[in-house]
């Protein structure tokens, strides 16, 4: 007999476009055109999450909405300001360590997959744009741009961090000055740029998502570039 799992989800939408996120999770994620198309990825997109740390993988699993937030952001292009309500709360130490293990494991886990790459410069994929401008292309353009929101994710909550090294070094000495200042782990919700709220928990899940997004990028980019990728986050083909 199987055991379902519930996996509580926090939808963001526009009307045309969905993006939906799984809240206990950090950094699982899926897309759509609408609620239904997303809400049927989840399931694969969460065997893919435990795949990625060597997990077993849930027997049966289905995503349900516990929160919803209308947007007006470009969704499809994976616009985000989401907080979750669980975001806002403090977090004990041992919360904090889990959240920061995982994502110093996807920054090293997107580095491998960035140096598997055979030509880092050479690209198939036609140049596109989105809201944030010319939409990466190579895995160097892709690896870069994952990167450079190190400094800027930090800088959010409070932290003078900077993109220096590669996408591991930097993370790590971010954190390292995080846990200088006094009561970190309270988790004060800030308002930071564009009027969007941010917080420790959010950070660590945005780092994760992130690097999902564009690790995905890099995979598919590879393999119709090069016809091979080695798949580290796990990502169903």
């Amino acid at each position: 007999m199987f055991v379902l799992m519930k996996i509580r989800c926090f939808l963001e939408h526009n009307g045309k476009d969905s993006l939906l996120y799984a809240v206990d999770h950090p950094g699982a994620y899926t897309r759509g055109r609408s609620r239904e198309e997303a809400l049927l990825k989840m399931p694969a997109e969460i065997a893919s999450w435990y795949l990625w740390q060597g997990l077993s993988v849930p027997e049966k699993a289905e995503a349900v909405i516990i929160y919803e937030k209308e947007s007006s952001l470009a969704i499809a292009d994976a616009d985000s300001d989401a907080i979750f309500p669980e975001e806002k709360l403090p977090l004990t130490m041992a919360e904090y360590l889990g959240l920061k293990a995982l994502a110093l494991r996807s920054a090293e886990d997107f580095l491998s997959l960035y140096e598997s790459i055979p030509d880092k410069k050479k690209s198939c994929l036609p140049e596109r744009k989105s809201f944030y401008g010319k939409v990466p292309q190579t895995a160097e353009e892709m690896y870069l741009h994952t990167k450079s929101v190190n400094s800027y994710y930090f800088a959010e909550i409070g932290v003078d961090a900077d993109n220096e090294g590669d996408i591991l070094s930097c993370r790590k000495r971010a954190f390292d000055l995080l846990e200088e200042k006094e009561d970190f782990l309270k988790n004060p919700v800030i308002a930071g740029s564009y009027g969007e709220e941010w917080s420790l928990r959010k950070l660590l899940r945005r780092f994760v998502w992130h690097d999902r997004i564009h690790a995905r990028a890099m995979q598919r980019m590879a393999e119709k570039t090069f016809g091979c990728c080695e798949n580290i986050f796990k990502f169903n083909r």
